[in-house]
C-alpha cells in the first residue's frame, strides 16, 4: 500500500530533500511550509498532475495550520501515515546576549511546533491504530551546541524529550515516534552559520573530518517511516561524524 507523508519545512534545505526522497521512494507527499508558493512549486516538480504530491501552507507555530493540513491530506488521499517534523528556526547568538523574548520565541517555534504537530497527528494516528512520527532534532540538543545559540540548542533538547514522551504514550496504538539528531551537515544553513574562515577549524573537530550528508539523513527518515520500522520507537538516531558518542 502506498504510504502518505506530511513533511514540515519542506520548501528548502533538508526538508525539501526529505520530501523529494520520500516521493522518489513511492510515497505520496504533502510538501508544507510557510512559503506556500514554493510548496506548490516543489509539489508540481514532483508531480505536475497533483496525484502524488501537493503543496500546503503550514506555519508550525499555528495549531490550526496543522489541523488544516491533516484535514486536507485526508480529504485528498483518504489518510495520513507519516508526519516528519522538520521545520525549525536556527539562530546563533552568545547566550548572554539572548533576550527572554528571543529565547521564548525559538522555543515556541521549534519545540512548540514539534509538540503541536505530534499531538494533532498523534491523536489521528492513535485513532487509526497506525502512524509514524519522525522528529528532526540536532546534535546541539545533546551537547549544548557550539555554533548555535542556547535557545536553538534548548529547543532541540526539548524535541528529544518530547520524542520519548510521545513514543511511550502512543506505542500501544501502533504509532512509533523517533528522532534524528544530525551534526553539522553540508547544507546552506550550516555554511551560513559557520563563516568560511572558521570552517577548517570546525572540520578539524569532527572525528571523521567531513560534514554530513543531507541525503543520508533523508534516507534515514525514509527508513524510520517504513511500515517495517514498528519495533523502533523513542529512539534518537545520531548522525554526527563521531562528535557525540554514547
Amino acid at each position: 500500500m502506498t504510504q502518505i507523508a506530511v513533511v514540515t519545512g519542506a520548501t528548502a534545505g533538508l526538508g525539501e530533500i526529505i520530501a523529494r526522497t520520500l516521493h522518489g521512494a513511492g510515497y505520496r507527499v504533502a510538501v508544507t511550509g510557510r512559503n506556500h508558493a514554493r510548496a506548490l512549486e516543489i509539489a508540481a516538480e514532483l508531480d505536475g498532475t497533483g496525484e502524488t504530491a501537493v503543496g500546503l501552507e503550514l506555519e508550525i507555530a499555528k495549531r490550526d495550520h496543522f489541523e488544516a493540513a491533516l484535514a486536507q491530506v485526508v480529504e485528498k488521499w483518504g489518510r495520513v501515515d507519516v508526519l516528519v517534523n522538520n521545520a525549525s528556526v536556527t539562530r546563533a547568538q552568545p547566550v548572554l546576549d539572548i533576550t527572554t523574548e528571543e529565547f521564548n520565541e525559538v522555543m515556541a517555534i521549534n519545540a512548540g511546533g514539534t509538540f503541536t504537530g505530534s499531538q494533532v497527528f498523534g491523536r489521528y494516528f492513535r485513532d487509526r491504530g497506525y502512524g509514524r512520527i519522525i522528529n528532526l532534532a540536532s546534535l546541539a540538543g545533546q551537547n549544548g551546541g557550539t555554533a548555535t545559540g542556547a535557545h536553538y540548542a534548548a529547543s532541540k533538547g526539548a524535541i528529544l524529550t518530547l520524542t520519548k514522551v510521545f513514543a511511550r504514550d502512543l506505542a500501544p496504538y501502533g504509532v512509533t515516534v523517533n528522532a534524528i539528531a544530525p551534526g553539522p551537515l553540508d547544507s546552506p544553513i550550516v555554511h551560513r552559520t559557520i563563516p568560511a574562515d572558521r570552517m577548517p577549524g570546525v572540520l578539524s573537530t569532527i572525528p571523521v573530518g567531513t560534514l554530513g550528508s543531507q541525503e543520508f539523513v533523508a534516507r534515514t527518515v525514509l527508513h524510520l517511516a517504513s511500515p517495517d520500522a514498528g519495533f523502533v520507537t523513542g529512539a534518537t538516531w545520531d548522525i554526527n561524524g563521531g562528535l557525540y558518542l554514547r
